[in-house]
């Protein structure tokens, strides 16, 4: 996928829990886990904006585009 989720580094550089995250965003666990791994098909800008927010980050932050043949 040329979509690469880097929710796992910003939450490695504020020092930041999963489930304190998802706490604060409003989903579970479980589908923060689906978004950090990047099995999810589509992410609400909501979510998206929840997120910046609280890892105090921009969204180039945490998503990257990366062509096919890379």
């Amino acid at each position: 996928m040329p979509i690469v989720i880097n929710l796992d580094v910003m939450l490695a550089k504020r020092k930041v829990r999963s489930k304190q995250l998802a706490e604060h965003v409003g989903i579970t666990e479980q589908n923060l886990s689906l978004i950090k791994t990047g099995k999810v098909k589509g992410l609400r800008l909501s979510t998206l904006e929840a997120i910046c927010e609280f890892l105090d980050c921009q969204p180039g932050d945490i998503l990257e585009y990366r062509k096919e043949n890379e």
